[in-house]
């Protein structure tokens, strides 16, 4: 290569540097695009996450040109279509609310989600207490709570975590009459909807989803669809202590009884794959639930109980999982509304028994005895108070026969209580052989110390389902008797300035008066009895009222009516009873009769006196160790 070519090379590469210096671009153009890059690299990364979250990428610095910010736009719009697809478009929207009504009902819904906002139980409302405690009365609402969710997940293999929640979506609405419908287009031929609609009247309302074309844009695996539904139970009743006991989940398993989670602890459960038929959540008196007009596949369930200083009582989660395969809709239905035990049954799917009533005979007695007689005095009556004295009332006359032979052996005992005076002054410093004379004595007269025992346990499960009762009884709450408001919830005669732990701050008369008539009737019914043997019973006897005092001072009025009530019947029926019934002059003549008629060997009383001689023979030896 000779001299004039080599210079000819170098000119050539000294025109094409001078070019290209000529045509570069300025400097703040170079520093955009730059960013622009930076930019492209960084939403690769953590668009996925982002979009999901529904945040929108940073905005473009202040100092970049428009255009940049029309590009940096474009290309998140491009990249969500990549993303999300059809559903990208409704990744964005503004969020708008949507009212449907009856004489019962009025339910708000949000276009975000297509899911009911709240619900408002129109006939209904909830008492708050404010700082001076006096009670006020406010509008009741079911699943209002900002923090609850209504959503199915849908298997979107491009989108972060492999999945798309449909409360991050918003719907296309369309409303007539008592039927509204939030749609997603999701092409010429394939949408995803959910819809509702009302019943003219009551609780009830319809709701379906549907979809066409679904099963082309999500993951080729996806069999079910699943429902997360999560609510938090308001504090909708004044004592908040028991409505948190008696708030849960139910459901049902196909074909099975419906099942609860506990009402004290944290709980979860889950069908065990068994299809679920529907699933309840909860209050003392209210509930909200959703049932299949086709089983659900499964579902899961848990309940977290919050603290008492929380806003809410407890965190209600459900996971349903719906048919999806094969499929292009899913009917189902909300029940929103009161424990009302007729409307429930009306169903005909066991959801009566999401009213606690209470388990097995305890339950039963509840459901199909006690509550149709206080719905028919109730309607006779049309006081609460009065159809709980009725009640009583007619308890007690069912109950008196076993009365009356508790008392009869009361007089017995009474009309023995002389010679028992005697064997206690004899014997008062040797208390074996008082009790072993005094055995003798019994068996001598026929008489049985244990008869009056067996009448009271009888009546043991009869006060126990009342005791359940009244607290899960919608038909009580907020209904009035003389000064309680609320024959579900505890009365306030006067409230404490203070608070004393595990009793309260306020005072209950219903309570007070029903432990004072409760020594009187104790007082009254045992002074003719001997408690030589047992003096600590003579003293306990006194105390169980007043311990019972803490006990129902915040429990249902109702209750405390109910065995106020009892208490006076009782002490009526004793006084009548052994006053002008019963024939103390039979009763002594019956005694001498008995210690006449020569005794059979064996039976318990042989046993029993046997047994305290051998305990006698005993302690004597001891004693003769001792000296």
């Amino acid at each position: 290569m000779d001299r004039n070519t080599i210079i000819g090379f170098l000119l050539i590469f000294a025109i094409l540097i001078a070019w290209q210096q000529y045509n570069k671009p300025p400097a703040e153009v170079l520093e955009a695009e730059a960013r622009r890059q930076d930019s492209l690299v960084q939403l690769h990364q953590d668009s996925l996450e982002l979009l999901q979250q529904g945040d929108k990428p940073a905005e473009p610095s202040s100092v970049a040109p428009k255009e940049e910010g029309r590009e940096m736009s474009s290309m998140e719009d491009s990249l969500k279509h990549l993303v999300y697809g059809p559903f990208a478009s409704a990744m964005e929207g503004e969020e708008q609310t949507f009212v449907l009504e009856n004489d019962e009902l009025r339910i708000t819904f949000s276009n975000k989600g297509g899911r009911i906002r709240s619900a408002q139980l129109l006939n209904y409302q909830r008492v708050v207490v404010d700082e001076k405690h006096k009670e006020h009365k406010e509008p009741l609402f079911l699943l209002d709570d900002s923090k609850n969710r209504f959503a199915y997940e849908l298997q979107l293999p491009s989108a972060a975590q492999g999945s798309l929640s449909t409360d991050e979506l918003y719907f296309e609405t369309q409303q007539e009459g008592r039927s509204l419908s939030f749609r997603i287009q999701l092409g010429p031929d394939a949408y995803f909807e959910q819809r509702y609609n009302l019943a003219e009247h009551g609780f009830d309302l319809n709701y379906e989803l549907r979809w066409q074309g679904l099963e082309k844009l999500l993951a080729s695996s996806q069999e079910y669809l699943p429902l997360n539904w999560v609510n938090y139970l308001g504090k909708l009743e004044k004592s908040t202590t028991y409505e948190k006991t008696y708030s849960t989940i139910y459901y049902r398993p196909e074909g099975e009884e419906p099942v609860h989670l506990s009402f004290m602890k944290d709980d979860n459960e889950n069908s065990e794959g068994k299809p679920v038929e529907w699933v309840a959540h909860t209050n003392q008196f209210f509930q909200s639930t959703l049932l299949g007009k086709d089983p659900f596949s499964f579902g899961e369930f848990a309940v977290v109980v919050l603290p008492d200083e929380a806003e809410d009582m407890k965190k209600c989660e459900t996971q349903l999982y719906l048919p999806f395969k094969g499929r292009s809709s899913f009917a189902m239905q909300w029940y929103i509304g009161p424990n009302d035990f007729d409307l429930l049954a009306a169903y005909d799917l066991d959801l009566e028994y999401t009213i606690a009533y209470g388990s097995s005979i305890l339950g039963t007695i509840n459901r199909w005895i006690i509550r149709p007689i206080f719905k028919f005095f109730s309607s006779w009556v049309g006081s609460m108070g009065l159809a709980i004295f009725l009640l009583t009332l007619i308890v007690k006359l069912l109950l008196y026969p076993l009365a009356y032979k508790m008392l009869y052996q009361q007089s017995k005992m009474a009309a023995l209580k002389p010679q028992l005076e005697k064997l206690k002054e004899r014997f008062k410093d040797e208390p074996q052989q008082q009790q072993a004379e005094t055995m003798k004595l019994y068996q001598e007269y026929g008489v049985n110390p244990l008869g009056g025992c067996l009448p009271t346990l009888l009546q043991m499960p009869i006060w126990i389902a009342l005791y359940r009762f009244f607290p899960a009884a919608i038909e009580f709450r907020q209904k009035s008797f003389l000064w309680a408001t609320d024959l579900s919830s505890y009365d306030v005669a006067f409230s404490l300035p203070f608070t004393i732990p595990a009793y309260g701050d306020h005072v209950s008369l219903f309570t007070v008066l029903w432990a004072g008539t409760t020594v009187i009737y104790t007082y009254y019914n045992s002074k003719h009895m001997d408690m030589s043997s047992n003096p600590a019973m003579k003293y306990m006897q006194y105390f169980m009222p007043i311990m019972f005092l803490f006990f129902f001072n915040n429990y249902a009025s109702g209750l405390t009516v109910y065995l106020l009530f009892s208490n006076l019947l009782n002490i009526a029926q004793t006084v009548v009873t052994k006053n002008y019934i019963i024939d103390q002059e039979k009763i002594r003549k019956e005694l001498e009769a008995a210690k006449a008629k020569p005794k059979k060997k064996g039976g318990f009383r042989e046993r029993l006196q046997k047994a305290l001689e051998e305990q006698q023979r005993l302690a004597e030896q001891q004693k003769k160790k001792k000296k």
